[in-house]
């Protein structure tokens, strides 16, 4: 059986939800949001421990959270990077674990079963991911190129890589200076090699704005999830 660290990226600070506390902190049907991420992997046996990279000003509160409800796993805060790819960084430095899952604390709507689908995917790269049912084009102040939308991908987390390969590559992103708004473009950038894509669900929202989290609430409160919820 594989073994895996569990990244739980919890660096946001609520800038763009127009808050002053970071969102994972958010309550959804009465929990923190990222309570809910903590809920689905706590009895997944693959998955021996979780770093949680978080604001500084925050790695209190954020234990304090996770102290009240009780978890099985090993549970560390450790202190998030300047920006999302730092604290990945950070996060796979602290892994004990030969595999990684990397996810978003505000992505709350991921089930269990997905992450055991993750686990179980043959190959040591895989992410989740989406058709794109809109027009895409590439440009800033005037349309520039046209893009092939049946070709693209809208990535979704969560994510698994071998622990040792995806830190390499992060080492090689920082001495380069490049950065990346996520770990499968990271990835492939410096290994060229396969990345499985499985399907993702539309449900598996990340909420970052205001809309998003009344789409939460609505997406709780009417049970459209998946069974296991």
């Amino acid at each position: 059986m594989s073994q895996y660290s569990f990244i739980l990226l919890s660096g946001g600070i609520g800038k763009r939800m127009q808050l002053n506390i970071p969102k994972q902190f958010l309550l959804l049907s009465g929990k923190p949001i990222f309570i809910h991420v903590l809920e689905k992997i706590d009895t997944i046996d693959e998955i021996k421990e979780v770093l949680i990279p978080c604001p500084p000003d925050f790695l209190e509160k954020t234990l304090e959270i996770i102290n009240e409800y009780g978890f099985s796993k090993p549970i560390y805060c450790i202190t998030g990077g300047r920006s999302r790819q730092e604290s990945v960084y950070k996060g796979l430095k602290e892994a004990s674990f030969e595999n990684v899952i990397v996810h978003e604390a505000v992505r709350p709507f991921v089930s269990k079963e997905d992450f055991k689908e993750l686990i179980n995917a043959k190959s040591e790269s895989a992410i989740y991911g989406l058709d794109i049912p809109f027009t895409v084009l590439k440009g800033g102040e005037v349309v520039e190129e046209n893009l092939e939308r049946d070709k693209l991908v809208n990535v979704q987390l969560p994510h698994k890589y071998n622990r040792d390969k995806l830190l390499y590559a992060h080492e090689c992103a920082r001495e380069d200076g490049l950065e990346f708004t996520e770990d499968a473009s990271l990835y492939f950038h410096y290994y060229k090699s396969d990345i499985v894509i499985l399907k993702g669900s539309e449900y598996n929202i990340k909420i970052t704005k205001p809309i998003d989290r009344k789409i939460a609430e609505t997406i709780y409160k009417e049970s459209i999830l998946m069974e296991g919820y």
